[in-house]
């Protein structure tokens, strides 16, 4: 056999090799991600949440016509389920789960003069959009304290205008507001390592959690934090459940 077939054997067994060590390893990874699962609930009767005077601007008014706006520090459901409480891994990361950081771009936009959604949950570095799906003008103005290292910012978006793309550099609960619609508030939480937003329902799922020990907080924006051991097998689940009183 010439050298030239003897190379062309050997690199095709170093390819095929390799295409078989990456295929497993993509099986031992799936293998081994693991998630967090549970339900976050509101114990007693949900406070009453004050109806939003959007009289001032023509637009906003319109959008509500029928569906007149109200606050959202307390969205419940009709289980009690309590919604845009943020879950996320405060202990037991280590390695690349602990600096992995999220590869989605969620969008944060301004719809009929709300936030939506009015929690947005990010990793630390994690891209994310703020859009206007209004015809009337807001200004975008999160409030993150500086000495944290995250800069604030105070951007207009008239009708129309492109998305703004930003990014958060630590760990933070940072508030958003609109210094032209006084009534909208809503929160960027950034946080490090896999997290979840808890839905209609209060079900959250953490994905993406490697085999390990962990403590679980989840935030609300009124309620509070809250926290729980759980324990994650490879390629298996934990769950934490969580019940909040209004304060």
């Amino acid at each position: 056999m010439s050298k030239t077939k003897n190379f062309a054997v050997v690199l095709s067994a170093v390819v095929l090799v390799c295409c078989g060590a990456l295929i497993l390893g993509q099986k031992v990874n799936a293998a081994g991600e693991g998630k967090i699962t549970g339900t976050v609930k509101l114990d007693g009767t949900a406070p009453h949440m004050k109806g939003i005077d959007m009289g001032k601007d023509p637009f906003c008014s319109k959008a509500h016509a029928t569906d007149p706006g109200k606050m959202e520090t307390y969205v419940v459901g009709s289980g009690g389920g309590l919604e845009n409480v943020v879950l996320y891994i405060t202990e037991g990361l280590t390695g690349p789960a602990a600096s992995q950081t999220a590869t989605t771009e969620p969008v944060f936009d301004q719809k009929n003069c709300m936030y939506t959604p009015h929690v947005l949950a990010l990793d630390v570095d994690q891209k994310f959009k703020v859009t206007t799906s209004d015809q009337t003008t807001h200004n975008i103005h999160p409030l993150p304290n500086p000495m944290t290292g995250n800069i604030p910012w105070n951007q207009s978006q008239p009708p129309g205008a492109a998305p703004v793309e930003k990014s958060w550099k630590a760990p933070e609960v940072i508030p958003v507001q609109c210094n032209i619609h006084p009534w909208m508030h809503g929160w960027f939480v950034v946080v490090k390592g896999p997290y979840a937003t808890s839905d209609s329902n209060g079900a959250y799922t953490i994905n993406n959690v490697p085999p390990g020990s962990y403590t679980v907080t989840a935030w609300h924006e009124a309620a509070g934090t809250q926290t729980q051991k759980v324990t994650v097998a490879a390629g298996g689940s934990g769950s934490a459940n969580f019940t909040f009183k209004a304060k």
